[in-house]
């Protein structure tokens, strides 16, 4: 078995590091801007509305609300320090909120909110810092598992978008607008090549436009009385620090759903990384930490603000699938129209009287190929019967809670967090994985520094771990073999690292009874061995020929090498399999 997978080039016109045509990438963030602002708006209306608020704190909310998601959306384009995915991640108001806020607003009124929403947003910083501590549980079996419920949980208010249509309308007005969006836009999308493959999502929602504005669905009145600049009529309405019954009792709940949050940037940002790349790349999990990182400040930020807070789109995935253009530069601009339009009344109108029927037909598409890239997150983990299972179950569970087929009347409180199927889907798989793990044989651990004079405490670890599970000879010089190798390998790629700074390994390895499990933890260099074994048939300096004989024989011994990289903390995982009879 090879130790990675060929690797195919794909069809990208432009990278994250690349820049496109300025016309490019302000048409593209203006089109996804138009995409997105209206749920973005739509969200915190929701929740004040629901809650019986004022229509002065609602101007505020919205305002603050798509301000934030500009800013936090730049932030993960630009990557400040360990800030920010680098990646065009859209942010903008997360659904999943819409319960606890509510409730938040119902009992202690916006400073509560705000300083329910600031509290929680800390944990989320400490969830980006230690990522790699949860590496076992937060797996890419979860991610792409909770990536495909993504659309289950969008289900209901995208159909529901489809007949939302104002009463004496013409019964035919809203099935020919979303045919129309749906043909137009996925017939562009196949066919299409070149700058005109860019333009689909616009051409598709054009057309709809057009159709529905011969039903005389697109409300022009609205779009005539906004103003063209202006302020929210509200103000900041302050922290409520009283800690009374009210938080301690919300505290919890808000802590869960910005883990779940934190989980879907994490499936994001997997998944955003899979379709930036020309020839595909291992996972890099720095970007991951960016990415939550980033989630956290928008959130922390809305808490600042009292508004609802936010989280990762996924369907910056999906765009970016279609358009082939990954290009930060259209993440900026994405930001940067979000943070005028706050200030434009106007414009925002015009966004949001794009009907109903036209916006859910799009919004099929982007679930559509999200569906299909969290199953091939799923899958190309190296998807076993174990894995096939939670991620299976996982999502037949966030499929029936989601639609109100399991225990929906037995539920009582939890109801508002387990209805979300992505929030059930997500804790079941999380669950399995945990009772995977903790019932695997146990792992043995060796710790020592990272120097070629650790070999002879490797190399004895390894033999005795090979003798205590009766392994033969050949198998037992095979283990031996890779430890040299990765420690080898290790070692070389960290020769640039300051003398004066000392680093640690540790080994854990452990049987599944067929294979052994080694798994090197370590402080490295910024390459990733999971790629340069992937590349090895490149020609390399004289000064790296000693490297890519390690990496050789690496891919050789070894059924599969997974290299993770975090900040501060590589993890390399080496599959070692009896050789072949």
């Amino acid at each position: 078995m090879a130790a990675t997978p060929a690797r195919a080039t794909r069809e990208l016109r432009y990278e994250p590091e690349e820049r496109p045509p300025p016309a490019l990438a302000l048409g593209l963030g203006f089109q996804f801007a138009m995409l997105t602002v209206a749920g973005i708006v739509l969200t915190p209306a929701i929740v004040v509305r629901a809650a019986g608020g004022s229509a002065d704190f609602l101007s505020w909310a919205a305002f603050a609300a798509l301000a934030i998601s500009g800013v936090t959306t730049v932030l993960q384009a630009v990557r400040v320090g360990r800030v920010g995915s680098g990646h065009v991640l859209l942010m903008g108001t997360s659904a999943a909120f819409i319960a606890v806020c509510v409730t938040a607003l119902e009992d202690g009124g916006p400073g509560l909110l705000a300083t329910l929403v600031a509290i929680s947003a800390l944990f989320q910083f400490a969830l980006a810092t230690r990522l790699s501590l949860l590496r076992r549980i937060l797996t890419p079996t979860v991610c792409g598992t909770v990536i495909m419920l993504i659309p289950v949980t969008l289900m209901p208010i995208m159909f529901g978008m489809l007949t939302q249509v104002p009463d004496g309308t013409a019964p035919a007005a809203a099935p020919v607008s979303t045919l129309m969006t749906l043909i137009v836009t996925v017939g562009v999308t196949l066919r299409a090549a070149g700058v005109w493959r860019l333009w689909a999502p616009v051409i598709g929602i054009g057309a709809g436009c057009v159709v529905a504005g011969s039903f005389g669905l697109y409300d022009t009145q609205s779009v005539a009385d906004a103003s063209w600049i202006g302020l929210p009529a509200g103000a900041w309405p302050g922290f409520d620090l009283r800690f009374g019954v009210a938080f301690w009792s919300l505290l919890p709940a808000f802590v869960f759903v910005t883990l779940i949050g934190a989980i879907e940037t994490i499936g994001d940002s997997v998944a955003i990384q899979r379709v930036s790349r020309r020839s595909p790349r291992a996972t890099d999990f720095r970007v991951v930490q960016g990415a939550v990182a980033a989630d956290g400040v928008g959130n922390l930020l809305a808490g600042l603000a009292a508004t609802v807070p936010n989280t990762t789109y996924s369907s910056s995935v999906s765009v970016t699938e279609i358009t082939g253009v990954a290009a930060r530069t259209v993440g900026m601009c994405i930001g940067a129209t979000f943070i005028v339009l706050a200030f434009l009344p106007k414009f925002m109108a015009l966004i949001l009287a794009i009907p109903g029927p036209v916006v859910g037909a799009y919004t099929i598409v982007l679930m559509a190929t999200l569906f299909v890239l969290g199953m091939r997150v799923v899958v190309e983990d190296g998807a076993d019967y174990r894995k096939g299972i939670v991620a299976g179950v996982g999502f037949w569970i966030g499929l029936g809670f989601q639609n109100e087929l399991l225990f929906a009347d037995s539920l009582g409180a939890w109801s508002s967090l387990l209805g979300n199927g992505m929030t059930s889907g997500g804790l079941a798989s999380i669950l399995m994985t945990v009772f995977l793990e903790l019932a695997r044989p146990r792992r043995q651990q060796l710790r020592t520094a990272l120097n070629a004079e650790a070999y002879p405490a490797i190399d004895k670890f390894l033999t005795r771990f090979a003798a205590r599970h009766r392994w033969s000879e050949a198998m037992t010089d095979r283990l031996r073999a890779v430890g040299e190798e990765t420690l080898l390998t290790l070692v070389r790629r960290g020769e640039d690292d300051p003398p004066a700074k000392e680093r640690r390994l540790l080994l854990a390895a452990r049987s599944d009874g067929r294979a052994a499990e080694l798994e090197f933890v370590a402080a490295t260099d910024e390459t990733n061995i999971e790629d340069r074994i992937a590349l090895l048939g490149d020609r390399v300096a004289g000064n790296q020929i000693e490297q890519e004989v390690s990496l050789r024989l690496l891919r050789h011994l070894a059924s599969s090498v997974r290299h993770q990289q975090y900040h501060d903390t590589d993890v390399v995982t080496v599959r070692v399999e009896p050789a072949a009879s």
